[in-house]
């Protein structure tokens, strides 16, 4: 018996996996657990197989580069997270599949040929803290040693904990996962799914594929999501920075948005043309490039990258919204990165890295330097869409690992091209000051957008739902609605904006919008304007869209604030596209308008059906501007 193990208060299910098994190994560092993905010896490069049925089935390869391990998966379907793998299996509230509804069967059985299974094999145990050392929760990964990658990944992602610190007297998981690749074949029909079991102790997660996406990401956020649910706090799905201007005023910005909704892009720097300009868009008719000049630029601090924790024991002052980082290692995903030098920040951690990195979707030779723009082929013969590494917050310059106060909480959408001759939602301008009950409405809907490169499906306008982290939540979708709308009333000095990515109207974009208004932004001090530099967008859910916006002096076309003065788009363009957008929030928020719903929610759901002006929503939560 391995005597690390004493030090664990586990289940009696666990108990009795750890007396079968053949060995149990729990990593004093992450750079055994490095090793230990490649075995003895001077192996550099691994087959994940396992038995199927009694054929060999091999789930991915990796590669022992210069700069760590990249992990590449046999099918494509692997190498993005499915949104539709989460399955209940608890009789606890939950707005989600529950396992017995969609397989017909209790989930009783497999729970036990799952551990069954986890008895017969070499395992690897990680203990870890769950959002964090400070105000995280204890947790434990329990993995097969031959997928030992997998609880590198975890090691990386959550805050590692040595079991052998002295300090550790009693680790008691308040999360534990469970993880058993061959039942995705066996079960599943190949398919990604993660099974969770709640309990007002313990919250199980049962991980049946080997893609980190929906379990080691994902599935911690789930657990965050449900330990908050029960306590009255959210895990908010944002990225934030601390934006310091060349004049040294600071101003704290959040970016929330469906996966692909600019979260990462918020942390970097405003990319240049060769020139040194900023190309603001392009075109799409007539390849016309619209650039501005910009000298100096804000110096970005990075504090979370996509899970920002508002735990209560972090309240803010003075009426902000305050969060801290609920991991302890980024999910990068690098297709941006398509040749040397269009991110240096990343390239230079990546190639450079003095201790091991692991890599999803990307090519490895063995003993070669992994390099972020090669991106692995997908069966196409296209390169995947979701290549990732995973950076630890430490390596990462300038960041902030203290709680922050929130100046400024924008939401991102991924906009596709519209003109009159094609109209479409894409008429958001390049930036909307909107109030809180609108801020709310945007939240509850969180549109998924235009061609999203981080998950399977090809579907253009979907809803994420609540925060956009409502596909990690396990519990009640109103009872995350009501979290988030206590929270805005609670934290009203956080001002509230809509950036668009991708397209606006006419012009490819990219994430030019969000740079920009980083900047503008950060040069005012936040949302630090008189009511008169605003006008009603015409479309009332999009709030007010600026009069004028002058960025380091330069002056940004009319075209780019307000879509309906382009020419190719126009007010009957414009229209169309609102209608298709209020249509679309009439549908997901019929969802919401629930018995249980906060007595303001219901105030803010009647204004948005009576086709309510943005007077309206500002009357039930106040805009804050004069």
């Amino acid at each position: 018996m391995n005597v690390l193990l004493e030090k664990f208060s586990l289940p009696p299910v666990l108990d009795a996996i750890i007396a079968n098994s053949p060995s149990v190994i729990v990593p004093e560092s992450k750079e055994v657990l490095f090793e230990l993905i490649f075995g003895s010896g001077s192996t550099t490069k691994v087959d994940v197989f396992y038995d199927v049925d009694g054929k060999p089935v091999k789930e991915a390869d990796v590669v022992r580069c210069k700069n760590g391990a990249a992990v590449n998966f046999v099918e494509d379907y692997m190498r993005r997270r499915d949104p539709d793998s989460m399955r209940i299996a608890d009789d606890q509230p939950t707005d989600k599949p529950r396992f017995e509804d969609v397989y017909g069967y209790d989930f009783g059985n497999l729970r036990e040929q799952t551990f069954r299974w986890l008895s017969q094999q070499e395992l690897i145990f990680v203990p870890f803290m769950a959002g964090g050392y400070e105000h995280g929760y204890e947790a434990l990964l329990v993995c097969p040693r031959n997928a030992a990658f997998f609880a590198f990944a975890m090691a990386q992602l959550q805050a590692f904990v040595n079991i052998k610190d002295p300090a550790i007297t009693r680790f008691v998981p308040r999360a534990i996962v469970y993880v058993a690749p061959p039942f995705r074949h066996t079960h599943f029909k190949g398919k990604q799914v993660c099974v969770h079991s709640r309990h007002t102790d313990l919250h199980e997660v049962f991980s049946y594929n080997l893609y980190p996406g929906p379990s080691a990401k994902k599935g911690i956020y789930s657990v965050l999501l449900d330990i908050g649910e029960q306590e009255g706090w959210v895990t908010a799905h944002a990225s934030a920075a601390r934006v310091i201007t060349p004049y040294e005023n600071e101003m704290v910005m959040m970016h929330e948005g469906a996966s692909g909704g600019g979260k990462s892009e918020l942390l970097q720097g405003v990319p240049r043309a060769a020139d040194g300009r900023v190309l603001l868009g392009v075109n799409t008719h007539t390849g016309e490039e619209h650039y501005i000049s910009m000298s100096d630029t804000c110096t970005i601090e990075p504090v979370t990258d996509d899970m920002a924790m508002c735990h209560p024991s972090i309240q803010g002052s003075n009426g902000k919204l305050a969060l801290i980082d609920g991991e302890d290692g980024w999910f990068v995903r690098v297709d941006g990165i398509t040749e040397y030098g269009r991110d240096p920040l990343y390239e230079k951690i990546a190639i450079h890295t003095k201790d091991p990195l692991i890599f999803f979707n990307l090519q490895g030779v063995p003993r070669a330097t992994c390099l972020l723009w090669d991106h692995t082929p997908d069966s196409n013969g296209k390169p995947c869409s979701n290549p990732r590494v995973i950076i630890p917050r430490r390596m990462i310059p300038h960041i902030v690992d203290q709680p922050v106060e929130v100046d400024v909480r924008s939401f991102g959408v991924r906009m596709p091209p519209a003109t009159a001759s094609q109209p479409s939602y894409g008429i958001m301008g390049l930036m909307h000051i909107i109030p809180p009950a609108l801020a709310w409405l945007w939240r509850l809907v969180a549109p998924r957008g235009f061609k999203n490169p981080s998950i399977t499906g090809d579907s253009q306008l979907a809803s994420e739902g609540v925060g956009s982290y409502w596909p990690f939540a396990t519990g009640k979708r109103v009872k995350q609605a009501n979290l988030l709308l206590e929270q805005m009333i609670r934290c009203s000095a956080t001002r509230y904006v809509l950036i668009p990515n991708q397209h606006i109207g006419i012009y490819q974009i990219g994430f030019a919008a969000e740079w920009i208004a980083r900047e503008y932004l950060a040069r005012r001090g936040g949302v630090n304007m008189k009511l008169d530099r605003l006008v009603p967008a015409r479309c009332p859910l999009l709030g007010y869209a600026l009069k004028e916006m002058k960025v380091d002096g330069q002056q940004i076309s009319p075209q780019f604030l307000r879509p309906e003065t382009q020419e190719t788009l126009g007010i009957k363009g414009y229209d169309k596209g609102a209608a298709i957008l209020t249509e679309f929030f009439s549908r997901q928020l019929e969802q919401y308008d629930v018995e249980e719903l906060h007595p303001v929610g219901k105030q803010i759901l009647e204004c948005f059906k009576k086709g309510g002006s943005i007077q309206d929503y500002c009357k039930i939560l106040p805009l804050g501007l004069e």
